[in-house]
């Protein structure tokens, strides 16, 4: 005798994830660097949180942009504390940050290192005018 199956769709056992993660997790500060950052016509703003060892996805809505602090604008390479809620983008299955405030916690390293390579190759010459 075969024994009885309990088979979900995809949609169940993503809206159970769904809701295991916004119980378990709820609200939560998160500091990473901004990555792949892109704002759409809407007001919405869509980009990575990383850090050495991991990204998180984060969504910054229209509607929420009054809790970004001091004018900061955000942008690639910069290094955030943002707070929202764990969510699941449940069309794809992807857990998120839904962001409700950020504020600025420095330039990230990779936008460091950056800067490093900037002012030394400057230092060379190799942005000298004669040089283009």
């Amino acid at each position: 005798m075969e024994e009885e199956r309990k088979v979900l769709s995809v949609s169940e056992i993503t809206r159970q994830i769904k809701r295991v993660l916004t119980s378990s997790v709820g609200a939560v500060w998160v500091e990473g660097e901004i990555s792949n950052y892109k704002l759409y016509t809407s007001g919405h703003a869509y980009f990575s949180l990383k850090d050495e060892g991991a990204q998180l996805s984060a969504v910054l809505f229209a509607g929420n942009r009054a809790g970004v602090a001091g004018g900061l604008v955000l942008a690639d390479g910069l290094k955030v504390r943002a707070f929202g809620e764990i969510s699941v983008f449940e069309s794809r299955g992807q857990y998120q940050l839904v962001i409700r405030k950020v504020e600025a916690a420095g330039l990230g390293e990779l936008m460091k290192k950056f800067e490093e390579l900037k002012a030394r190759l400057a230092a060379e010459g190799l942005f000298a005018q004669e040089r283009k």
